[in-house]
């Protein structure tokens, strides 16, 4: 074997360790006679992308794999982020954002950089990188800017209020356009974690409603009050639903004396690779926009999406729920705290309005 024969541009090749052909088979990137390994599969090109987090962003950018991979059937794909476990596995090589990476990005050149994050670490490394095509976002005199026309859009809606507010595309309209597609209902990707499956003990011959409690540390303006997730889990119940409280480490303490005070089941808070399989559980989830949004739509669950603060155009549900905001407008538009001193508007999202919701959705 010469060294001039060794295919570095196919996919099978590790570079350090034998290939998986010359474990099964013993096969060599050129045989005795000088024909091409049969198993060779040459990459055409190299695609980047960067969408480090967060966790909920990374999941709802994985849609995106669909046409790429149908553009580019024959490109070697790269993901970098900081939630490696959520990127799905047909992805080829998924880096996590750390000096290593970054170092092994820099000695490679891309075909094609997509950075769909507005963080300034991001755009740095998208000026920094080599790239024949870069969309999304760059840095220009120290700020994230749209690299090309595509990304304009989604930036002026990041900059100013009032064009968010009059926004009628979701965030995949917007994702798509930015790497040069048309948005045409493609899904989430994402793993169930069925490894976790025996975990649980639920009651299975009744539905199962999910009451997602939290939003988020510093988002307190998006927080229903304590006493409508009590007196929703007791209605649930008497409606004969199997009520499961979902939460993180935040939430522990709440979910726990929610689940006392009305007789709801809280399983604990998990890290997250359960966390999803305890939501696979669910037939229904009730939730803010949190990352257990997108692992509800991501799971092919019922939703039921509690919306104040934000454009419910922004959001896609395949079909799967319902979006329910306050009877009485919400006037802190994007803000983490609420700012309205006369009310808050979450107080009006009625019990009965969202029992009415679960109904129709599991009937």
């Amino acid at each position: 074997m010469k060294i001039s024969e060794i295919k570095t541009d196919c996919r099978l090749l590790k570079g350090d360790v034998p290939c998986k052909p010359n474990k099964l088979y013993n096969a060599h990137c050129v045989d005795e006679k000088g024909n091409d390994c049969k198993y060779y599969d040459p990459i055409k090109e190299k695609i980047l992308i960067i969408k480090l987090g967060a966790i909920g962003d990374v999941i709802r950018t994985t849609p995106l794999l669909q046409p790429l991979k149908k553009k580019f059937s024959e490109a070697k794909i790269y993901w970098l982020t900081y939630a490696p476990s959520m990127v799905p596995g047909n992805v080829d090589s998924i880096l996590q954002f750390t000096s290593e990476g970054i170092t092994f990005l820099n000695s490679l050149e891309f075909d094609y950089i997509f950075n769909l994050d507005k963080d300034k670490e991001a755009c740095a490394l998208m000026n920094s990188l080599n790239g024949k095509i870069k969309k999304g976002f760059i840095l220009k005199d120290g700020i994230p800017f749209p690299a090309d026309k595509d990304a304009v859009h989604k930036y002026l809606t990041g900059l100013f209020d009032d064009i968010s507010k009059n926004n009628s595309k979701n965030y995949l309209d917007e994702i798509f356009e930015i790497c040069g597609f048309e948005y045409s209902g493609e899904k989430y990707i994402l793993s169930s974690f069925d490894e976790y499956n025996d975990s649980w003990n639920f009651d299975s011959s009744k539905k199962i409603v999910g009451l997602n409690t939290g939003c988020g540390g510093r988002w307190t303006s998006r927080l229903w009050p304590d006493e409508r997730w009590i007196e929703l889990a007791k209605s649930l119940l008497k409606k004969n639903y199997e009520v499961v409280f979902l939460g993180g480490v935040q939430e522990d303490s709440k979910n726990k004396m929610f689940a006392e005070l009305s007789g709801g089941k809280y399983p604990g808070h998990f890290h997250l690779e359960k966390f999803i399989n305890l939501v696979n559980q669910c037939d229904l989830v009730i939730t803010g926009v949190t990352m257990a949004m997108h692992i509800t739509i991501g799971l092919n669950k019922k939703i039921i999406l509690f919306n104040n603060i934000f454009n419910k155009n922004e959001f896609e549900l395949f079909g799967l729920g319902e979006i329910i905001e306050p009877e009485k407008k919400c006037k802190c538009f994007y803000s983490p705290t609420c700012t309205n001193k006369e009310y808050k508007c979450m107080d009006y999202i009625q019990t009965e309005t969202v029992l009415n919701s679960i109904d129709r959705l599991l009937s």
